[in-house]
């Protein structure tokens, strides 16, 4: 599966809140940054997986949307519109990087 394929997959599992479709595109030792932080906010599938279930796919109108995409070989760059986690949407932009066939590493960055 090319990195976007994969990239595209996820989303639609994010889309369906199918949790387990949604994770199997991810390493075990998946690491997901949110810049500026320094460290990672979320590291290991376990608990990416529990904050997914927790406080993702519980929300029933979350949703999100590609509004551009571009890839770079093993990195798959989007900027979204994400529904459903309040009252306004949120934009960002979500840098995926492929390694092994999994996704590996994303940096979220956030509008505003």
């Amino acid at each position: 599966m090319t990195p976007e394929a994969l990239v595209q997959a996820q989303l639609d599992a994010y889309n369906a809140h199918d949790l387990q479709a949604f994770i199997a595109c991810y390493s075990d030792d998946i690491l997901v940054h949110r810049p500026p932080a320094a460290g990672p906010a979320l590291a290991g599938k376990a608990a990416f997986a529990d904050f997914y279930a927790t406080q993702r796919f519980n929300l029933p109108a979350l949703h999100a949307q590609v509004l551009n995409r571009m890839v770079l070989g093993s990195k798959v760059i989007d900027h979204e519109r994400i529904t459903g986690l309040g009252d306004a949407p949120l934009e960002a932009a979500a840098v995926y990087e492929v390694t092994d066939g999994l996704i590996s590493t994303v940096w979220f960055y956030y509008a505003g």
